[in-house]
């Protein structure tokens, strides 16, 4: 028995069978990105005054990876076209790019992510932070660590878009250093040390919703590019036996990937502009 609507519209929406389901599963993706979105809201609102980080990610390759996203878009709906003209070698160069910008994107995020994990604040016992690439310092380090390894002091080296500081703070730091920049190595004792956390979700709130909001985006970008990856290689050998049916999946996919790509729009000003 042979499935209607495989192909041609329905009656009823106007569409056909793949493209109803798509547009229903957005819908369910739309209410589970919408409730996260709103809970970071409702959050950082709801946080004391100068309790929410900032300055703590970064800027540079986030935009980089918004470029990658935005012409993975471009060419997803470029290699659609190709297809409805009945070019498929231009097909499936052009959907080679936006495989090359999804792979792209997760490498750069799992270079993001790396970053984050040897990456370190400190809070002092006189109030202070300092934030910064702590020296011979592994993954994950805590307080507890510095106890269990029986280190006295620990030398950190900020970086400048990680790194952020009251003039206050800095005024008194250079008073103590004889006038030297704040972003210069410092020595603390462990002594002075009260909390101790590398850029992870236990790090505070912030970092809780970063990891949980871009490591849902980076999954639903994996599963695209496998989708994507499947038309592009074995599924492409419907396009001799039902060519229609083909280039309608193809298009089912890109509007999924245009959904990603919508969302890593409202990720990137959200978490790392705002």
């Amino acid at each position: 028995m042979e499935i209607p609507y495989t192909v041609q519209a329905r009656p009823d929406t106007g569409l056909y069978n793949a493209k109803v389901g798509i547009w229903l599963f957005l819908a369910s993706e739309v209410m589970l990105f919408g409730a996260l979105f709103s809970s970071y809201i409702l959050l950082r609102v709801g946080a004391d005054p100068g309790a929410w980080p900032h300055g703590l990610l970064n800027i540079p390759i986030g935009t980089f990876n918004t470029a990658v996203l935005i012409t993975s878009s471009v060419t997803v709906v470029l290699s659609w076209a190709a297809l409805k003209m009945g070019d498929f070698n231009k097909f499936r160069k052009i959907q080679a790019v936006t495989l090359l910008c999804a792979l792209g994107f997760l490498g750069i995020k799992t270079y993001e992510y790396n970053e984050k994990f040897s990456h370190y604040e400190i809070w002092r016992t006189d109030g202070g932070r300092v934030t910064g690439h702590i020296e011979g310092a592994g993954r994950f380090w805590t307080h507890q660590t510095l106890a269990a390894k029986k280190i006295e002091s620990v030398t950190v080296h900020p970086d400048d878009f990680h790194y952020t500081i009251s003039s206050r703070e800095q005024a008194h730091h250079r008073k103590e250093h004889g006038g030297a920049a704040h972003h210069e190595a410092q020595t603390i004792p462990t002594s002075e040390i009260k909390r101790l956390s590398a850029f992870v979700p236990k790090h505070s709130t912030f970092f809780a919703i970063y990891f949980t909001l871009t490591f849902l985006h980076a999954m639903h970008v994996l599963g695209g590019a496998l989708v994507i990856g499947y038309l592009w290689g074995p599924g492409a050998a419907m396009f001799k036996t039902d060519p229609e049916r083909y280039i309608n999946r193809i298009e089912v996919s890109g509007l999924f990937w245009h959904f990603v790509d919508l969302v890593w729009i409202f990720l990137f000003p959200t978490l790392y502009l705002l």
